[in-house]
């Protein structure tokens, strides 16, 4: 065989579509990727690292050819029990697997077809571990197809003692945490120091100490690492970073519980700079647990019943410092680019009851401000000594990015006029045209997406969509890996270490590996929304809805569903005059009848649900 003629071989990552085919990514070319027939597929599941050989197919196509494994990259399975010919299979999730898969170990368990299983990967084989409850199916759907983590290391998570060695006693100092009543995971307080003669007033953002319960290195360290991140899916069900005997109750801010925190300080003057912050172990103790109503009803009416006495005062100052933060802010620019999602209540069998539209308050806005001031200043205080940091960097987008922008919003009738750069400004003043409208939630969703994600990485940039110089996640240490990261180089360099370098690749390594465990998490929290919203909406087949097309994919278009805070879907199938496809800026589906294009406001009706995929079915009214 001629050197010309040998195959091109490669290594890849293997993606499953719930149609039955597949394809995998050239990990060294990650544009490249080859179509996988469905025979070819059978053996392998999404993620796994196989060689294969790269066939052009025409068209600028590929196929991958001779595929064989080289990494098995999930060691779990879920699925319903069948039965092929008297013996058992699993049939694996459309999203992991094509086939169904040989089931061992089930003997003697009392199963029959239709059962939920969790099982484990055994060779081309499922081995049986156990049955799930019907209401559960969902969550361990979820967990299985994220490969999300379950388990933790021993641990004493009660015994966290707190010494005031070292550290500055601000327990005398009123101080709150303002959350949802839900939230059992409280890891920030804020307190205040009201403005002396020249008009400054100091913040205090504490933070809990995690490093103080969880040592670098240690086997609880090393699970929290791999988790990156607590997951919360929507329902109820959380699967926190670290173990609840921490997260809920040692490491909490509980009221009227001493805690070691991390402090930054901020000097805010009259006009809304921050002019100096300071960083310093602390002990707090929380004197009043707030709920964000509670704190709402205060900023918009000015009843302070639900507030206990000793902290109205704190509270008026902490408005105070978020109203100077923001006026200073107003001046550079930038959105808040919050999740248009919603919010699922559950009965005691975990069904679906009442789907919620995401509503901010002056309470959450409040919160925000202190916190993103509390981030900025922190990487701040990196940079100015040379220390290294997970800063959270979101470029500005390039031309081509900006004129999809531009256009989008034109057809949603926005008017954005941008040039080829795209400054937070004039992002700002976008905003301005449909914020407190019926376009508000779909053109964030549309706006989100122009802009894409940020990431964290030891290089400091630029936070675009914040008009953020700098910035790092410092605030919240009990859900997030990186702000521990973030604790550990700040009470390195307090505590007298001066060889910690900037650019440290230790540490962006780390960050790479969390920023795809914040995306594999988002990912896991949006399906699972989508599921219950599906189950919930299986009632309401023939309902209509007033919507706006957010997005324009090859299978059809994407709804946002106005007052639901979800999305719908209309197949190509559904649509009349065509056939359709994607246009070549991806806002459009183009047919022979006309176009569908983002922002078009349509009427649809629930045609029907998959609870399974999480899609609402969607028709034209």
């Amino acid at each position: 065989m001629a050197a010309s003629d040998a195959p091109d071989r490669r290594t890849g990552r293997i993606s499953v579509h719930p149609r039955g085919f597949g394809f995998v990514a050239d990990e060294a070319e990650p544009t490249v990727s080859a179509f996988v027939t469905p025979p070819d597929l059978n053996p392998f599941l999404a993620g796994d690292l196989v060689d294969f050989d790269l066939v052009p197919s025409g068209d600028g196509r590929f196929t991958a050819r001779g595929l064989a494994l080289r990494e098995r990259a999930r060691s779990v399975l879920f699925g319903p029990l069948t039965v092929r010919r008297g013996r058992p299979f699993l049939a694996v999730d459309p999203q992991v697997g094509n086939t169904d898969w040989p089931l061992s170990g089930a003997d003697g368990a009392g199963l029959q077809a239709g059962d939920f299983l969790v099982a484990r990967v055994d060779g081309s084989a499922a081995r049986f571990e156990r049955a799930v409850p019907p209401e559960r199916a969902g969550v361990e759907r979820v967990i299985a197809r994220y490969q999300l983590r379950t388990g933790y290391p021993p641990h004493d998570g009660d015994a966290v003692a707190v010494s005031a060695a070292k550290r500055r006693d601000l327990t005398v100092i009123p101080t709150v945490t303002i959350d949802a009543p839900s939230t059992r995971d409280i890891d920030d307080a804020l307190a205040v120091l009201p403005a002396g003669p020249d008009g400054a007033l100091r913040l205090l953002v504490s933070i809990a100490d995690v490093d103080h319960a969880v040592r670098a290195g240690s086997p609880l360290d090393e699970e929290a690492r791999a988790r990156g991140t607590s997951v919360y899916l929507a329902g109820g069900e959380v699967l926190p970073m670290l173990p609840t005997a921490l997260s809920e109750a040692s490491l909490s801010l509980l009221p009227g519980e001493e805690r070691a925190a991390l402090t930054a300080e901020l000097r805010i003057d009259d006009e809304g700079e921050v002019t100096a912050v300071d960083l310093y172990e602390t002990v707090i103790r929380s004197t009043a647990r707030l709920t964000y109503a509670q704190v709402a009803t205060y900023l918009e009416t000015g009843d302070a019943s639900g507030i206990p006495e000793p902290v109205r005062p704190t509270v008026a100052w902490l408005r105070t410092a978020a109203a100077r933060l923001s006026a200073a802010r107003r001046g550079r620019g930038g959105v808040d680019l919050l999740r248009e999602e919603a919010s699922v209540t559950v009965d005691e069998s975990d069904a679906p009851i009442e789907l919620v539209a995401h509503e901010s308050t002056p309470a959450h806005a409040l919160v925000e401000r202190l916190m993103v001031a509390a981030n900025e200043a922190v990487a701040r205080w990196l940079v100015a000594r040379g220390l290294p940091g997970l800063f959270r960097v979101h470029p500005e987008p390039d031309e081509d990015a900006v004129a999809g922008l531009a256009a989008a919003a034109a057809r949603f009738g926005l008017m954005a006029g941008f040039g080829r750069r795209l400054s937070p400004r004039g992002l700002q003043a976008l905003e301005a045209q449909f914020a407190g409208t019926p376009l508000a939630p779909a053109m964030r969703t549309v706006m989100g997406k122009a802009l894409g994600p940020a990431r964290y990485t030891v290089h400091p940039g630029l936070h675009f969509g914040l008009a953020a110089p700098l910035y790092v996640h410092f605030t919240s240490p009990i859900r997030r890996y990186a702000d521990l990261c973030v604790h550990r180089v700040v009470k390195g360099f307090l505590c007298g270490e001066r060889g910690q370098v900037a650019d440290d690749p230790a540490l962006e390594a780390v960050g790479v590996a969390l920023n795809g465990l914040a995306r594999n998490a988002d990912r896991a929290e949006r399906d699972r929304l989508r599921m219950l919203a599906a189950q919930l909406f299986s009632t309401r087949v023939g309902e209509r809805f007033s919507g706006h097309v957010v997005a324009a994919r090859p299978f059809g278009l994407v709804v946002h569903l106005a007052g639901a805070g979800v999305t719908g879907t209309i197949g190509v199938d559904a649509l009349p005059g065509g056939p359709w496809r994607v246009d070549e800026h991806g806002q459009a589906l183009v047919g022979p009848s006309g176009t569908w294009h983002l922002g078009q406001a349509v009427e649809v009706e629930v045609s029907g649900t998959d609870e399974d995929a999480g899609r609402i079915e969607l028709a034209l009214a």
